[in-house]
């Protein structure tokens, strides 16, 4: 199917006997293209490129060595002025034609246009282009001198028909950044006899010279009535196409269906994720420009990066597509010619695409298969369907899907996305995301060479129940690791100073039923309350800290709260915010690791770190010491160590969205409500000095979690407390918010009073208390006098555990947890009976 000819029958032939369409060119012209029909107004056939790799799967070294061969023959043309020049290739079908071009030329620095506006990124330019279902294009370059020059400008495109879309982008540039000389490259030169002449009259009209390079040269005659007679060929045959038999995902639309019935090796649902250890600050494309510094990097990767990718291939596989992604062309090609070279297996590269083509499975047409799934971009651009061709039916033994990571959304683990829908015609589906490239104009981290490379953040499903877009979680999968200790136990070691707590983990507490009963009915009662707290917080950091901040929760507590401000910025404001989880550990400070990866991939002044709620403030003063001491050791300035959290009850911080102590029910649990990941480790032997801190995901608890419906439940009130929130806002922004540390002083008080004499055991507040109650040996429980419905789940925890609850009058929190100093093995609660978990 990859071939131009199959059986010796042109691709083409289908669609010039039906509709009388007539392509004449030269003898190279239909070995390298094939026609189909779409669904379009403007133009009903598509000249579907053999050589491009967008629609029909074709070697990776056929595909690079066409923009290569043109690359070289432009600059031959070119001359000494091949020095000066900047290559602009076209979105989406021929970003990576132009890349391989700008190659070809010696490296020259390289541009695409993209249809995917990138907040907080000037236009340099647009223009239209006037036959595409998209018309749309943007230039973003990083670095607006990137088209302002005297050096040629070359325009890639994968067909020049009527030149309208090259004469748009020229007239727009030429306005802004007039120069001498252009020089127009596309695969086909297929212009009409009326055509022919604009290109040298538009050439005048401006006063510089614009050559053309084309590999092969033709043209297409259309008979009268073309247009209709293609519309309606297309509707009958979509209708009959949607009577197919088919129920597997992906098939709607499919002219081959899929095999029924289970394969032997089906992984529809579990595509293998392989890390591709992609270059730290290295650009996906040419989306905001790509240099030569940009190209050695990437050919110095490229090796290590598709030995990756070929131990994830099966073993005995003898066909395998890499499927890159819309505009992400050339990062999946070179990985898929890197592959080429490192397999037996006969490797093919295409893309998958927003244009709507008729699928037909005859030899004499070119599409003659295709897989329909849901744009999985965030944020797309527009709803609705994407397209890959020629999957369906071609026998490739293993897919390798390539997607930038605005698009590893839960979109794309779906049950109907392109994941399944791969996993639905081949045994085997590979999943590599390259971090999309968001320049920072502002920003410009000073790191050393000798910078260890740090990980890509872990994501759901691999890691942790939410789905990706949530959170990234800056840690190391530690779930082979038996860390969990008996609760007893891990109390004498953290006491004796034997151990710190973070060397170890608590078993996880596993919820009785009236316990979980306490949790949804708590859920029930809170939602709207944490909604509004979770929206008066969100506006503030949005009102007072940044734009467009990168929310970084202190996991796991913070995470939760996280994704809820993530999920307000977008439901409010339209904004999709990143979101990072990082761990800090009491004594030890925040890991240094993943603040260097901040440092790397944001503007360290957006970054916002995020937490549920303040006890006596021992997070929020570790927090501003571990940052000065990051700092001072040589790391990037501008972090900002002030913590914005849902509840402040000790008054230690001034971004908040209440000061109540109240239960927010994410403390009521563990794991289960909180992804399915443990608390955070540290331990020598287990972290090394270039390592992320480590958690386990606790994939066997699967069946208790309840982390999205805690989040479902509080999103699905935002409505109605949008008006309450915008009020507590104006009101807040306006008060002095100065922290006064009323909690930091009633937890010396108590902490004298009980005799305990230090403050690291007084845990105040009901989140702290009932962390206590799941995690540690408590020894009283100090209750707020008149405390209601927010302490039930603490009352029944103390029942089960036997600590007494008592009942103090003046208390600033709703409740206080006290561990005893004088822990010791068998120890016993106050009233005499024996401590157990």
């Amino acid at each position: 199917m990859s071939n131009a000819v199959n059986n010796g029958v042109w691709s083409g032939t289908w669609v010039a006997e039906r509709l009388g369409v007539e392509l004449v060119g030269d003898d190279t012209l239909t070995g390298m293209l094939g026609l189909a029909l779409r669904r379009n107004p403007k133009r009903a056939h598509l000249l579907v490129s053999h050589v491009l790799g967008k629609h029909v799967p074709q070697s990776p070294s056929v595909v690079h060595g066409h923009g290569l061969a043109l690359g070289q023959r432009v600059r031959a043309l070119l001359g000494a002025e091949a020095a000066g020049a900047v290559v602009l290739g076209y979105a989406e079908t021929a970003t990576g034609l132009g890349h391989s071009v700008a190659d070809g030329l010696g490296g020259a620095p390289y541009l695409h246009s993209t249809r995917r506006p990138v907040a907080g990124v000037a236009t340099a330019g647009g223009f239209e282009e006037s036959h595409s279902h998209a018309t749309s294009h943007l230039l973003l370059p990083e670095d607006p001198a990137l088209l302002v020059g005297d050096g040629p400008l070359v325009l890639v495109d994968d067909e020049f028909s009527t030149g309208n879309t090259v004469l748009n982008t020229v007239r727009d540039l030429h306005a802004r950044y007039p120069r001498r000389r252009y020089v127009v490259v596309a695969l086909v030169d297929m212009r009409s006899a009326a055509d022919a002449g604009r290109l040298e009259d538009f050439a005048r009209e401006i006063g510089a010279r614009v050559d053309l390079v084309a590999a092969a040269s033709g043209t297409v005659r259309l008979p009268e009535g073309v247009l209709e007679k293609g519309q309606e060929l297309v509707a009958a045959h979509e209708a009959s196409a949607e009577g197919l038999a088919d129920s597997s995902p992906g098939a709607r639309g499919t002219a081959r269906p899929a095999p029924t019935g289970p394969h032997p090796d089906d992984n529809r649902s579990h595509p293998v994720r392989v890390d591709l250890g992609w270059p730290r600050g290295l650009p996906d494309g040419g989306r905001h420009g790509f240099t030569q510094t940009h190209r050695e990097r990437l050919d110095a990767a490229l090796p290590a990066m598709g030995a990756r990718l070929a131990e994830a291939i099966p073993e005995g596989a003898s066909r395998v597509l890499v499927l890159g992604f819309e505009e992400l062309m050339y990062a999946p090609l070179r990985l898929a010619r890197e592959l080429e070279r490192l397999v037996p297996a006969e490797v093919r590269y295409s893309t998958t695409t927003r244009s709507p083509v008729l699928a037909v499975d005859d030899p004499g047409y070119a599409i003659r298969s295709r897989i329909i799934f849901p744009a999985h971009d965030d944020p797309a651009d527009g709803p609705g369907e994407r397209y890959a061709y020629n999957v369906a039916g071609a026998g490739f033994d293993a897919v390798v899907a390539v997607v930038d990571s605005v698009a590893d959304t839960a979109a794309l683990h779906a049950p109907d996305g392109l994941l399944a829908t791969l996993g639905a015609h081949t045994p085997h589906v590979v999943l590599a995301v390259v971090p999309s490239y968001v320049p920072a104009p502002l920003y410009v981290p000073d790191l050393p060479e000798e910078s260890p490379m740090l990980p890509e953040p872990l994501r759901g499903p691999a890691f942790s129940s939410y789905p990706p877009e949530e959170v990234g979680w800056l840690l190391q999968d530690l779930s082979d690791v038996t860390l969990e200790a008996p609760t007893e136990e891990r109390e004498e070691a953290i006491q004796s100073g034997g151990a710190h707590y973070a060397e170890s983990l608590p078993v996880e507490y596993q919820p009785s039923e009236q316990y979980q009963r306490l949790f949804h009915a708590a859920l029930e009662t809170s939602a709207a309350r944490l909604a509004q707290a979770v929206g008066v917080v969100t506006e503030t950091v949005i009102a007072e800290r940044s734009p467009r901040p990168v929310l970084v929760s202190l996991a796991r507590a913070g995470t939760p709260v996280g994704v809820l401000m993530r999920r307000w910025a977008r439901y409010r404001h339209g904004l999709d915010l990143p979101h990072y989880a990082v761990s800090i550990v009491r004594g030890r400070g925040i890991d240094a690791n993943a603040l260097r990866w901040l440092a790397a991939h944001h503007d360290p002044r957006d970054v916002v770190f995020v937490d549920g709620w303040t006890g006596k403030g021992a997070i929020t003063r570790e927090l501003a010491v571990a940052i000065e001491e990051f700092e001072a050791a040589g790391g990037a300035a501008g972090f900002d160590p002030e913590i914005a959290v849902l509840a402040d009850p000790g008054s230690c911080v001034r971004t908040y969205g209440t000061r109540e102590d109240f239960l927010i029910p994410s403390a009521c649990l563990n794991s289960t409500v909180s992804g399915l990941i443990s608390r955070t480790v540290l331990r020598a032997d287990l972290v090394g000095p270039d390592d992320f801190h480590g958690a386990k995901f606790y994939r066997e608890l699967a069946g208790a979690d309840v982390s999205v419906a805690f989040l479902d439940a509080v999103a699905a009130r935002f409505d109605e407390v949008a008006d309450a929130v915008a009020g507590a806002v104006k009101e807040l922004l306006a008060a002095d918010r100065t922290p006064t540390w009323e909690g930091w002083a009633a937890v010396e008080r108590i902490s004298e009073e009980y005799g305990i004499h230090d403050v690291n055991l007084v845990k105040p507040g009901v989140g702290e208390t009932t962390r206590v109650l799941l995690r540690r040996v408590p020894w009283k429980i100090l209750a707020r006098a008149g405390a209601g419905a927010d302490l039930d789940h603490v009352r029944l925890l103390a029942e089960q555990r036997g600590v007494p609850v008592e009942e103090v009058g003046e208390l600033p929190y709703t409740c206080v947890g006290l561990i005893h100093p004088q822990y010791t093995r068998g120890a016993t609660g106050a009233d005499g009976r024996a401590v157990s978990v």
